[in-house]
């Protein structure tokens, strides 16, 4: 019965903190009921007993990920409009697939085989967390390397992007300067 209406209840929640995500201008509003909405589905996987995946939930995306949403709405203009031009859209789009479809095959072709047997077996005493532990950092370790790898590569790739586009750089002006050029945005957005 407990659980039924744990289930209830945090499925209502989720469900309106993500549709004030989707439906409020306001990106502080947003990025707050995001985090809330991400906190909520991890209650979802404490219900279910895995303990695991609910605190990685917490961690992940309530933690990281919001906190990377945070410093992009601080250093970056979130409202501003970037113009991208590229010139050949299907070319880009086709060698993307095909090179994200290589690394999934890659990384699924060894799962996928017959011949994996588990070298470490289910302990029930020492609990889900301990046994992902051990099967994450001895079997899996180097997928795992490389995909922490292909984060940082990604991360610092953004970062690199971003401030290309920028036409001024906020971390270089005093705060005078900021405001009177906050001033001349709101200026141009009110005609």
């Amino acid at each position: 019965m407990f659980e039924i209406i744990a289930f209830y209840l945090f499925s209502i929640l989720t469900i309106v903190m993500f549709c004030i995500t989707v439906f409020t201008n306001n990106p502080l509003y947003a990025l707050s009921s995001l985090a809330a909405g991400m906190i909520f589905i991890s209650a979802f996987f404490f219900l279910l007993d895995a303990e695991f995946l609910g605190a990685v939930q917490i961690v992940v995306y309530t933690g990281a990920v919001m906190a990377l949403y945070a410093f992009g709405m601080m250093f970056f203009d979130a409202l501003s409009i970037v113009k991208e031009k590229i010139n050949n859209p299907r070319l880009v789009f086709l060698l993307s697939g095909i090179s994200a479809l290589i690394i999934v095959l890659i990384f699924v072709a060894p799962i996928a085989s017959g011949n994996i047997e588990a070298q470490y077996p289910v302990h029930p005493q020492w609990g889900n967390s301990q046994d992902v532990g051990v099967v994450l950092f001895t079997k899996y370790l180097i997928p795992f390397e490389v995909a922490a790898v292909m984060l940082l590569v990604a991360m610092i790739g953004g970062i690199i992007l971003a401030g290309k586009k920028m036409d001024i750089s906020y971390s270089e002006l005093s705060e005078e300067e900021i405001d009177a050029l906050e001033a001349q945005t709101v200026e141009k957005d009110e005609k």
